[in-house]
């Protein structure tokens, strides 16, 4: 075989497994960032593809939270050392139903960032729970289930928003709102005071970084 020829097949060759590697993520996915290719999957519902994806823990965090993953979104934020990476553990470690975790790491947010309104107000919030639980006589084991037992069904064919449990299914950000509500049993004002730090942040910008709530 001649020079001229071996290139010919070889570039044959490049051309093949380029087709392969664009059928299978996409123009922009093949020359995206591992996190420009997160959000790309993130913005498509693709949480857990997004998840394993994003190289930045935060939005992995974030991922994981929106999957309905909060045990694997509480170790992921546990590893962020800044007051919203401790905050936003706090809110998965609540999902789990695990309120004296979350107050610890709500204080630790707190420590970090003091007076920020949201931590403290979930912080109460965590803080009731774990009494009401610890109560005499309260069956903690009757009221904490699985949090990835638990989804919120909140498309066209379920216009109730009656929860299903399905484990594993993506959740919108009213699912999340939906789970939070059912966690605290406390009322819809009360989580308006109450977000997490992730829904106040604005896309992942080019460099990837997600910015902080104001």
């Amino acid at each position: 075989m001649n020079t001229r020829r071996a290139f010919a097949v070889l570039g044959t060759a490049v051309l093949a497994a380029l087709a392969v590697a664009v059928w299978r993520v996409g123009w922009t996915g093949l020359w995206a960032s591992p996190d420009q290719h997160g959000q790309a999957l993130f913005e498509q519902g693709r949480f857990q593809d997004a998840a394993a994806a994003f190289a930045d823990p935060m939005w992995r965090g974030v991922a994981q939270t929106r999957d309905g993953d909060f045990k694997a979104a509480a170790a992921t934020f546990a590893a962020i050392d800044t007051a919203e990476g401790a905050y936003d553990q706090a809110n998965a470690l609540v999902m789990l139903g695990k309120y004296e975790e979350a107050v610890a790491r709500y204080d630790h947010a707190l420590g970090l960032r003091p007076g920020w309104p949201p931590a403290e107000a979930n912080r109460e919030i965590a803080r009731l729970r774990a009494e009401r639980l610890n109560a005499p006589g309260a069956d903690a084991g009757d009221q904490r289930e699985g949090a990835d037992r638990i989804v919120y069904d909140k498309d066209a064919r379920n216009p109730e928003g009656q929860e299903t449990q399905v484990a594993g299914a993506p959740m919108s950000d009213e699912a999340v709102r939906a789970l939070w509500l059912k966690r605290v049993q406390t009322k819809p004002a009360d989580f308006l005071r109450a977000r997490f730090a992730y829904q106040r942040q604005a896309p992942p910008p080019a460099s990837g970084r997600p910015e902080g709530p104001p």
